[in-house]
């Protein structure tokens, strides 16, 4: 039972260890954005990482939406990007792990891609049904963008991101015959998308035979015009572009994810706009963790809005939360507020929309 520091509630989904609920975040009051701040200064501080994205003394980085002004012989928010010798560097090394997932996988859009589905047959997929016999070469970044505290994958933390990294070319070695399509993750790609967008080209240049779908799931902070180039090599190749749809309110966002949404938000707008290009199989999908408390029904009805103005059609999968990294004192997602969120999803006009990890949703709080 956690108690919010400003208005003294008290309340299952209200987490001790954030210290305020979802509705004083939401009010932006400076002394709630203090205290947030300093918990993800230490969430950054335990693992080595630069504690805030600096602004000041060094060169402009505009690989992602934070912007960093990095100084001579340090690096970025995201660990990643560095200014030695007077050069921006880093982005074109893939710090990273992979291996293969049999098909169908437990990816986002699963529900509509082709190789849960078989949608796009034959064109973008082997079968007309889910490629059972076919595999997917899961490519997971370790490096983020952003801070969120309820992180479901956090371990990549711990990984180091200043030795040896895998070339583009490794990586494309690990794509057998059997493997139909490719997804970046993380962590998130956003800040190795150069890399990524290599492996990316070399990979359909030496399969341009056969089917190979490339995908990526990100936070959506990249430059536009990297952007641009995963929508088209997603686009041609039948793969897609997952949106992972945080937060609405900028106030929120920031608590929970330490950036604001805008470079998020314009960008899935401009990503929406190859929609029309392809319909089938879907080429951007959108989804939001629901994470207890904060990512309510208020979040998700702007989210559903904004999406559904955009295009109606753009499916929208709403995720299980597991309490992790620094959320740990929150329940996992109930039932019934999976339910009620993807109500008020067809509501706002959304005609695709489906609940994920349906294994991790309880009974009730």
């Amino acid at each position: 039972m956690g108690r919010c520091k400003s208005c003294k509630n008290r309340s299952l989904t209200i987490s001790s260890i954030l210290g305020y609920c979802a509705d004083c975040i939401r009010g932006g009051s400076f002394d709630i954005r203090e205290d947030i701040f300093e918990l993800h200064r230490e969430s950054r501080r335990r693992f080595g990482l630069r504690e805030e994205i600096p602004k000041v003394g060094g060169k402009e980085c505009d690989f992602c939406g934070n912007r960093c002004i990095i100084p001579e012989g340090e690096r970025g928010f995201c660990g990643i990007r560095r200014f030695e010798d007077g050069y921006l560097r880093g982005g074109g090394e893939g710090y990273l792990s992979y291996y293969h997932d049999p098909l169908p996988t437990n990816c986002v859009a699963d529900w509509v891609c082709p190789g849960g589905t078989g949608s796009g047959y034959p064109e973008f997929c082997y079968k007309k049904g889910p490629e059972i016999g076919y595999k997917n070469l899961a490519v997971f970044y370790h490096a983020c963008t952003f801070n969120c505290l309820f992180c479901q994958n956090w371990h990549f933390r711990r990984m180091d991101i200043k030795g040896k990294g895998i070339s583009a070319e490794e990586l494309v070695d690990a794509i057998d015959e059997r493997t139909s399509c490719v997804c970046y993750f993380g962590g998130d790609p956003s800040s190795q998308i150069i890399h990524s967008i290599k492996a990316s080209r070399i990979a359909l240049k030496r399969k341009r035979e056969r089917i190979l779908r490339i995908c990526w799931e990100t936070n959506g902070s990249m430059k536009e015009d990297f952007l641009e180039e995963i929508m088209n090599i997603a686009l041609n190749s039948g793969g897609c572009v997952k949106f992972d749809l945080k937060a609405w309110d900028k106030n929120l966002h920031m608590a929970l994810c330490n950036t604001y949404n805008d470079q998020t938000l314009e960008n899935f707008r401009f990503a929406a706009s190859f929609v029309k290009k392809r319909r089938e199989p879907p080429l951007l999908i959108a989804s939001t963790l629901l994470v207890p408390g904060y990512v309510d029904e208020k979040e998700v009805r702007s989210i559903a809005r904004f999406i559904s103005s955009i295009d109606p059609e753009i499916p929208y999968s709403l995720l299980g939360f597991y309490p992790q990294f620094y959320l740990t004192d929150l329940p996992r997602t109930s039932r019934s507020h999976a339910e009620r969120c993807m109500e008020v999803a067809h509501e706002e006009g959304l005609r695709r929309v489906r609940i994920g990890n349906v294994h991790l949703l309880s009974d009730a709080y």
